[in-house]
């Protein structure tokens, strides 16, 4: 019975997974917002549950952030603040705890601006930590890099720097093929890398990390019909 309903929760996890990485690939968020609530309904959480829990609403949050959906951005931002606080109590895998606060204080910025002065250094310090706690988590470099990209130049933000960050997190990340198969943290993150050589004017490489992303996920429209297109058309015009 044991080895039964242990069987049931990693296939339900595995279910989770490749749902999520279908609705990110072909942009079905409304997908997205019923996996989180069906996982968030459920009674009896362990802690790795609440983690990947955690890493889907982190997902959720920025496209409601970045889509000007700020009253949901708000109530899903405060479910997951409450999940982290739970996993901080339980001193299990801080450095993802730490790196999921840097992103949380960051979609608060995101929300209201005027917070950027009082919890954007918070952000940083959390980030900053997460890679102290633990090198090899590559949320951490995710979270510095996004902070970096995102960063005002006047204020020290450097898209060079942010780039250094998502290439570390990429090392990291693609030591297990396991761990990247369907994972939509990972194509994500090719993104944010093609994005930063893109601003870097590196059209090339930009376009070379977009082929390696159809290449894992020919269904991905968004990459290409709107962000290949885009980076070819601004290396055929700096020819």
């Amino acid at each position: 019975m044991i080895f039964l309903i242990l069987f049931l929760s990693m296939n339900a996890r595995a279910s989770y997974k490749s749902e999520i990485y279908a609705a990110y690939v072909y942009n079905k968020m409304a997908n997205w917002k019923s996996i989180i609530d069906k996982m968030d309904g459920v009674k009896h959480k362990s802690l790795n549950f609440m983690f990947e829990l955690v890493n889907y609403q982190y997902g959720y949050i920025a496209w409601c952030v970045g889509n000007h959906r700020s009253d949901e951005a708000k109530e899903y931002l405060a479910v997951a603040e409450n999940y982290i606080s739970i996993l901080e109590k339980s001193n299990e895998n801080q450095s993802l705890v730490n790196a999921y606060k840097s992103a949380f204080y960051g979609y608060r910025m995101g929300l209201n601006k005027l917070l950027a002065p009082y919890i954007g250094r918070r952000s940083i310090e959390c980030a900053n930590l997460a890679i102290r706690q633990d090198k090899e988590n590559p949320f951490g470099y995710i979270q510095s890099g996004n902070i970096q990209f995102y960063m005002p130049a006047i204020f020290g933000g450097s898209k060079k720097e942010a780039l250094s960050y998502y290439l570390k997190a990429q090392e990291i990340m693609e030591k297990d093929t396991k761990d990247i198969f369907e994972n939509w943290n990972y194509l994500n993150l090719l993104i944010c890398i093609a994005q930063s050589y893109y601003y870097l004017d590196d059209y090339l490489t930009s376009v070379n990390y977009l082929e390696k992303i159809m290449e894992i996920e020919p269904g991905f429209n968004y990459v290409k019909t709107e962000l290949y297109p885009q980076v070819l058309n601004k290396m055929k015009n700096n020819l």
